[in-house]
């Protein structure tokens, strides 16, 4: 065989589900994070967090808490996603990452700033795909279920 045949393929490997799902955990933090660091730019917004204010709301024990809660989770969701067992790890990404795409689009729905809205349809789109990977969770080979259906499909075909 001489070298003008040779046809050179890049290398590649499955991904595990559990990667993909904290990769894109840590992907919307990012998004998260530079949103709210290029808001610290927008004209005002100093001038509204020294008189303590949030956003909308007032800056109160309960509004920061649940400002860290809001944040924490994705972060966590980013180790959980790793060490949870499959089935649990998969409906807490469902959840989670449905909540976060509804929060997250009314976010960046009621905002006029560009740079927002689009890092508001990153997060959103990141999220769905949280969701569209965990709901497509790979089931494992061997599992009772496709044993079932390898049984079923053989006795059909016999």
């Amino acid at each position: 065989m001489n070298s003008i045949n040779k046809i050179a393929e890049m290398e590649d490997m499955k991904i595990n589900v559990k990667m993909k799902l904290s990769a894109l955990w840590a992907a919307a933090m990012f998004c998260y994070i530079y949103g709210d660091i290029f808001s610290f730019h927008r004209p005002g917004v100093m001038t509204e967090i020294m008189a303590g204010k949030m956003g909308p709301f007032p800056v109160t024990q309960v509004s920061l808490l649940t400002a860290a809660l809001f944040m924490a989770i994705p972060g966590v969701m980013v180790f959980l996603s790793l060490a949870l067992k499959p089935k649990v790890n998969r409906w807490a990404n469902i959840i989670l990452g449905v909540f976060y795409i509804v929060t997250n689009s009314i976010s960046f729905l009621t905002d006029s700033w560009s740079y927002f809205i689009v890092l508001g349809v990153v997060e959103v789109a990141l999220t769905a795909l949280i969701v569209w990977h965990a709901w497509k969770w790979p089931k494992q080979e061997g599992s009772p279920n496709s044993i079932n259906q390898t049984v079923s499909t053989n006795h059909l075909s016999a």
